[in-house]
């Protein structure tokens, strides 16, 4: 028996004349962790979070040793790390998941080398032209890795990017036609992921990442029509806005078919948020926050309760 849940077996149980002792071995098998998936979380978790301290332990050695450190031990010590990790990821008889975890460590490497590479013969460059080269050395290790935490650094590093771009180069850009580029940027990211989830059998992608990015993508738009409901309407206002309900829409659809309440929360709160904006923009008066009180409360109150009806329909 697979993909069965807890409730499943609950509501199974009471309709069914299962003895005890068989609910509580196909809860032992299906749903609660053995010793060994805890030993195997337990694993990855301790060596993530050496690979994190190891890493952030590099960044505060250069910082606090800065003055006393020649500038070829500086870039040397890197790049002897950053070979170190790489070759123990291509050659070692390590578990896969711990390589990938390596790997991002030495991928946030690449970044500490970049960065004190600038400061040693002051380059002059813009912030983003550090940000878009470490994006563009780890390119190549994060197509091969395939590893959802490696994809998350990438995708944070190239909206990093884009933003320090919009504001040190492309100043001249409107605010709102940058937050509806960045909203397209995650929402072809999250689109892309979800056909890779749907169609390939070989690369699995969890839903915390398809999350994660949905609400990055979410938080773009909310901000721009914000502030297009703020300042003056411009064409690229109502092009956000008409991109924004169309994926709205989608996004509602989508979670209702694959039965997620993250989309069914994420969007009405934004929405929710938009409305209220939409509100205060009438007026500032003591009365109006009154009624923003009311509908916030109404609303999500009506939010909330759609979905505990919606997971009582699903789990039934």
């Amino acid at each position: 028996m697979t993909n069965i849940e807890r409730e499943d077996i609950q509501i199974i149980s009471r309709h069914s004349n299962w003895s005890k002792q068989s609910i509580d071995a196909l809860l032992k098998q299906e749903i609660y962790s053995d010793k060994t998936a805890w030993q195997k979380f337990l694993n990855l978790f301790f060596i993530s979070l050496g690979v994190s301290f190891t890493t952030a332990g590099i960044v505060f050695f250069f910082a606090y040793n800065w003055a006393d450190l020649h500038k070829f031990i500086k870039i040397g010590l890197i790049e002897v790390l950053i070979i170190a990790t790489t070759c123990i990821v291509l050659f070692s008889k390590l578990n896969l998941d711990i390589k990938n975890i390596i790997l991002t460590g030495a991928s946030i490497l690449v970044g500490v080398l970049f960065a004190v590479f600038g400061q040693i013969y002051q380059t002059g460059a813009n912030a983003y032209d550090f940000f878009l080269g470490w994006t563009v050395f780890i390119t190549l290790w994060v197509g091969i890795s395939n590893f959802a935490p490696l994809w998350l650094v990438f995708i944070l590093l190239v909206n990093t990017t884009l933003i320090l771009y919009t504001e040190q180069v492309a100043n001249d850009w409107s605010s709102i036609f940058n937050l509806t580029l960045f909203f397209v940027v995650n929402t072809l990211f999250l689109i892309v992921a979800l056909l890779v989830k749907k169609h390939s059998k070989t690369i699995k992608i969890p839903i915390w990442f398809t999350n994660n990015i949905a609400l990055i993508a979410v938080f773009f738009s909310t901000v721009g029509i914000n502030e297009g409901i703020f300042n003056e309407h411009k064409f690229s206002f109502f092009i956000l806005l008409l991109i924004t309900i169309v994926c709205y829409a989608a996004g509602l659809k989508y979670g209702l078919k694959v039965k997620s309440g993250f989309y069914l929360a994420i969007i009405p709160f934004s929405i929710i948020i938009i409305i209220c904006s939409l509100i205060l923009n009438l007026s500032h008066s003591d009365g109006i926050f009154f009624i923003i009180g009311l509908f916030i409360i109404s609303s999500i109150t009506l939010v909330i309760k759609n979905l505990i009806s919606l997971q009582k329909k699903w789990t039934n």
